[in-house]
């Protein structure tokens, strides 16, 4: 079965790229790479190329997800496992693997959300030139949210197709997975809603300063703050939700459990309720995860098809 790094990258359509760029690079603490010939802006959090990026578009929205995985070997795995199961499989052309700075990549589009998954397993590094954390300490790109009306069936293809491991459940409202061996409590999350929408997407801190720091920091800049400080129940992290220029969720949290490969504890499922999602009794405001179009890729349907044993 293929192999899963992590979660490299997310891609968004926004309405202003500059400021977009101000927010995530001036108020969240990314670090701007570079800008693409096509408008297209970088941002990292590691040593990767990338770790978001935006486009401009007429329509906000998420536009895909991108996954490292450990080996090219595991492309052709998950490109077989893909097909077996009646999925279309699209090599990515060779100009936007330039352009996107990355080695072979292939896409499919998700039936249950319509979400474009990506998949590489080369990413120019930039090591020669250290990530420097700047207002946050960002630790990492944590995972990203889903939300899907078919989502037993979602639920069933990403853990029995896609090789996603349950850690924790909300009963029938949200699923926590990690991509298998990857060992963060959960890369991916899908949610039970009456529409096929993204939720949110996460940044891990490095302190629990980080959080509060931030908040402040966003309330003195005018970013709205949906919830938060708070403390999640199924994972344990610490959070602090907030609205992008756009309208997105974005969150930080800090800590988080990780399982072992091998022999991990059974997954548990939790009533629902709020206080499955916060010990500290957070209020939310309904802004939180409303906004989140997702773009369906037009090369789902005319895009070159990769042939597959």
């Amino acid at each position: 079965m293929h192999r899963f790094a992590k979660l490299g990258y997310i891609a968004l359509n926004v309405s202003d790229t500059e400021r977009s760029r101000n927010f995530y690079e001036t108020l969240w603490g990314l670090e701007h790479t570079e800008t693409g010939a096509s408008g297209e802006m970088f941002f990292r959090c590691s040593d990767d190329h990338h770790n978001l990026v935006i486009y401009k578009s007429a329509t906000p929205g998420l536009k895909r997800i991108g996954w490292e995985m450990e080996s090219e070997a595991d492309l052709d795995k998950i490109a077989s496992v893909l097909e077996k199961n009646g999925q279309k499989v699209r090599e990515v052309p060779a100009a936007e693997r330039t352009a996107l700075r990355q080695g072979r990549s292939i896409r499919f589009s998700d039936p249950f959300t319509g979400v474009t998954h990506e998949y590489y397993a080369d990413q120019y590094r930039l090591g020669g030139r250290a990530w420097k954390p700047t207002v946050a300490k960002i630790q990492r790109l944590g995972h990203i949210v889903l939300k899907t009306p078919r989502y037993q069936e979602a639920l069933a293809f990403y853990m029995d197709v896609l090789n996603y491991r349950v850690s924790d459940q909300v009963e029938n409202y949200i699923s926590f997975m990690r991509c298998f061996p990857n060992p963060f409590h959960h890369s991916f999350g899908l949610a039970n809603s009456k529409e096929a929408q993204f939720h949110h997407m996460n940044f891990m801190v490095t302190e629990v300063d980080d959080i509060g720091k931030g908040l402040w920091r966003f309330r003195k800049n005018d970013v709205t703050v949906v919830r938060g400080p708070g403390r999640h129940p199924p994972s344990g992290s610490m959070f602090l939700y907030v609205l992008d220029p756009d309208g997105f969720t974005v969150e930080y949290s800090f800590g988080m459990e990780e399982f072992p490969e091998v022999e991990p504890r059974r997954h548990r499922v939790l009533p629902p309720g709020p206080e499955s999602g916060d010990f500290w009794g957070a209020p939310t405001d309904p802004r939180m995860g409303a906004f989140g179009p997702i773009e369906v890729e037009q090369a789902a349907a005319t895009g070159k098809v990769l042939q597959t044993a």
